[in-house]
């Protein structure tokens, strides 16, 4: 009987081993990447200090980058405010009130995000020639972006438990007073989030501003770099540019503060009645409408016009067709790696406590608010100076793209493993799976609809992915943005609106899948 227990009992110290060893090498490799991550903040950094003081003060301190930073500044400051009101007025309307169509119009809010930036500016430069300047940046950011501020803010009030409203009005509170003292301040989070995300794409953002000739810090590095090979100069700007980009993190983190969102008490939640417009619905059918024409109806019409123009000839299937795959090559390469390094930090988010995980978590994070530009740069320096025969190579713009992008790989992937249950991936360590298997075969699996999501939304990034790809990109590529910024760039606007068409259209059936997630999220 002794030797029938020795024999039961004497391999547990290895699957004991074995638990202990893969989790460990899953936290290199998650240290791994964000070391990796961190190396564009790093190059910043260096680049500062190698320039010494003089330099840095010569480069910086002069009236031209004080140009950019009131004109940056002039252009969040604006676009912001505007983008926040238009979003809580359309996201009232499509999940609170009795709006006709109400669950079209909310996939209408959603769609300009199916359209590029500079998409837009195409656009409206050929309905209106002689929009230039802040008031053009203004607008056409507002109609390109103000999505990202709708998704977070409709999805909260979704979810808001209609109580605290219908205590509100008991005491005999106007419906407009309950909705800025009560709802308002409840979506406070969901309305930093979204504009957290739009002040960063509007520091980032480069083809949309240099259509209309508006200077920002972007097109300000981009033009020193490509027309001046000026790389002090253009270090110097991607230093105060990043600067801006962990101010405005800092500034989100401020005004979220600690206060508690969360329902706590006994029973459930109600999902809220919708409001009645009675014979205002006319006119609140007019706001919805008016921005789907603008944000949706003028770039397709415009690229429908100039299709028509241009007529069966700007459609040279030899040029469209090796762009297309190109593109599709570069995207899901870029797609697969990021969710790659995406990984391991999302699993360690998931299964472990404490700061490590957190320090990961962060230090991705931190690469997706700065400039696709700084990246750009960053492995443009390392390359030349270190590894030169990987410049201009398909490793190097791959691995640019999976840093620009490895948060909306990380977000997503997080997510969905936080619903794979770590007691299959236990049940699996008693079956005598190690972790690394058990997490590629059984966690991986269950969190596949997440991770396709987060690697589809990394590959519509890549497509229309601009600076970087114009900087890193092997000699002869040609993607589809780069060959519509080079017909646009000659003035060809016909021969260039068959890339936007495919663009748009490669982007639409995301939106799609965006809109009915959320609503699947929320029970509708």
């Amino acid at each position: 009987m002794g030797i029938i227990e020795h024999r039961a009992y004497s391999p547990a110290p290895l699957p004991r081993l074995r638990r202990l060893r893969a989790p460990s090498l899953i936290s290199v490799a998650a240290v791994l990447v964000m070391v990796f991550a961190l190396v564009p903040l790093g190059f910043v950094i260096w680049a500062v200090a190698q320039s010494g003081w003089p330099t840095v003060a010569a480069l910086v301190f002069r009236p031209r980058v004080g140009d950019l930073l009131i004109g940056t500044v002039l252009l969040i400051t604006l676009t912001v405010p505007i983008s926040v009101v238009l979003s809580l007025a359309l996201a009232w309307l499509t999940e609170r009130s009795d709006l006709p169509g109400a669950r079209v119009w909310a996939w209408l809010a959603i769609a300009p995000l199916a359209v590029p930036a500079f998409v837009h500016s195409y656009a409206w430069i050929t309905v209106l020639p002689g929009l230039h300047g802040l008031p053009a940046g203004v607008l056409i950011s507002t109609l390109a972006y103000f999505p990202f501020v709708y998704l977070p803010v409709a999805a909260a009030l979704r979810f808001l438990d209609p109580g605290l409203e219908e205590a509100a009005a008991a005491l005999g509170h106007t419906p407009w007073r309950v909705f800025l003292h009560v709802v308002v301040p409840q979506l406070r989070l969901a309305i930093l989030a979204g504009s957290l995300l739009l002040a960063l794409h509007l520091l980032t953002e480069y083809g949309l501003f240099a259509f209309i000739r508006f200077d920002t810090f972007t097109t300000a590095i981009v033009d020193q770099f490509q027309s001046r090979f000026d790389s002090a100069a253009a270090n110097m700007l991607a230093g105060v540019l990043v600067i801006c980009c962990l101010a405005v993190l800092a500034a989100e983190i401020m005004l979220r503060g600690r206060a508690r969102y969360a329902r706590v008490g006994s029973g459930a939640a109600r999902k809220p009645r919708r409001m009645r417009l009675g014979r205002a619905v006319w006119p609140c059918l007019a706001l919805p409408f008016g921005v789907a024409a603008l944000s949706l109806g003028v770039p397709l019409l415009t690229i429908a016009r100039w299709l028509v123009a241009g007529g069966a000839q700007v459609w040279d299937m030899g040029a469209i067709g090796l762009a297309f795959w190109q593109t599709l090559v570069l995207a899901v390469g870029g797609a697969l790696l990021a969710v790659v390094m995406a990984t391991p930090a999302a699993w360690l988010a998931n299964r472990r406590s404490g700061p490590l995980p957190r320090l990961l978590e962060a230090g991705n994070y931190i690469v997706g608010a700065l400039p696709g530009v700084v990246v750009a740069l960053a492995l443009v320096t390392i390359t030349v100076r270190v590894a030169l025969p990987l410049y201009q190579s398909v490793a190097t713009i791959l691995a640019a793209y999976a840093l620009m992008f490895l948060p909306r790989a990380m977000i997503n992937l997080r997510a969905s493993l936080a619903r794979a249950p770590v007691e299959l991936e236990q049940a699996a360590g008693v079956l005598g799976r190690n972790p690394f298997q058990a997490l590629l075969q059984i966690t991986m699996r269950l969190s596949a609809p997440g991770a396709a999501v987060g690697a589809a939304l990394v590959g519509i990034g890549i497509m229309t992915e601009l600076t970087a790809t114009q900087m890193l990109a092997p000699n002869g590529t040609r993607t589809l943005a780069l060959a519509f910024w080079a017909k646009s760039g000659e003035l060809d606007y016909a021969a260039a609106a068959p890339y936007a068409l495919i663009m748009v259209a490669l982007s639409l059936p995301l939106t799609w899948v965006l809109f009915v997630q959320s609503r699947r999220m929320a029970g509708r």
